[in-house]
C-alpha cells in the first residue's frame, strides 16, 4: 500500500490540465471509505482531505471527531478526482476522470477490511452504481437501502447544498441517524 501510495502522491496524470497535487487518505485497514468528489481550493492548499467546511458538515452527519475521521484504520479518504480540478462557471469543475479510471481499483485491491463505502455526490454514485443509479440525485439518495449493505450514498455536504437539504429534510430526518448507527457499529 506504501509503494502504491507513493505513486499516487506523485501523479503528473493530469499536470497538463490542472496543476497537480493528489489528496487521498487510506491504509490498507481502513474499516470505511469515502469517495466523494475533488479538493476544493482550502484542501488543495492545506492537503488535508475534508478540511472545510464540506468536511465539518460531513463529520458532523457521521457524528465522529475530527480524530476519528482522520485516523486511517477507521476510515479511509479516495476522492473520485484526487487533485483540485479548477473554477468553473457555477462553482468547481467535474473531477477528472484519470484518477477514478487509473487509481481506484488498485487501491481497493489493498484493501482487505473494507465494511461501508460512503458514496458522496452525483460523481461517485455514478462511478459505482452504474446503471443501478437512479435518474436523480435525490432520488438515489431516497432509495439508499437498496444499495446496502456496501454503499451508503449521500448528497454532498457542502454549503451549497443546503437548499436541497431544506427542500429534503427526511435526509436529515431519516437518512442521517441510520447512518450514524452504522457508522458506530463498524468503528465501535
Amino acid at each position: 500500500m506504501n509503494e502504491l501510495l507513493h505513486e499516487i502522491n506523485n501523479c503528473k496524470l493530469c499536470e497538463m490540465y490542472i496543476e497537480p497535487r493528489p489528496v487521498v487518505k487510506v491504509s490498507k485497514s481502513s474499516k470505511i471509505i469515502i469517495i466523494g468528489q475533488a479538493p476544493g481550493t482550502k484542501v488543495h492548499a492545506s492537503g488535508i482531505p475534508w478540511d472545510d467546511a464540506s468536511g465539518k458538515q460531513l463529520r458532523k452527519w457521521l457524528s465522529v471527531t475530527d480524530q476519528q475521521f482522520y485516523n486511517t484504520n477507521l476510515f479511509g479518504i479516495i476522492p473520485m478526482g484526487f487533485c483540485y480540478p479548477g473554477k468553473g462557471k457555477s462553482g468547481d469543475l467535474s473531477p477528472r476522470k484519470e484518477c477514478a479510471e487509473k487509481w481506484h481499483e488498485p487501491l481497493f485491491e489493498k484493501l482487505n477490511n473494507v465494511d461501508l463505502v460512503l458514496l458522496i455526490g452525483q460523481y461517485a454514485q455514478k462511478y459505482y452504481l452504474k446503471e443501478k443509479v437512479k435518474s436523480t440525485l435525490t432520488e438515489t439518495v431516497n432509495h439508499y437501502k437498496e444499495y446496502l449493505p456496501r454503499y451508503f450514498v449521500m448528497p454532498h455536504p457542502s454549503p451549497r447544498n443546503r437548499f436541497w437539504l431544506k427542500k429534503n429534510p427526511w435526509f436529515e430526518e431519516h437518512v442521517i441517524p441510520d447512518l450514524q448507527k452504522r457508522i458506530h457499529k463498524i468503528i465501535g
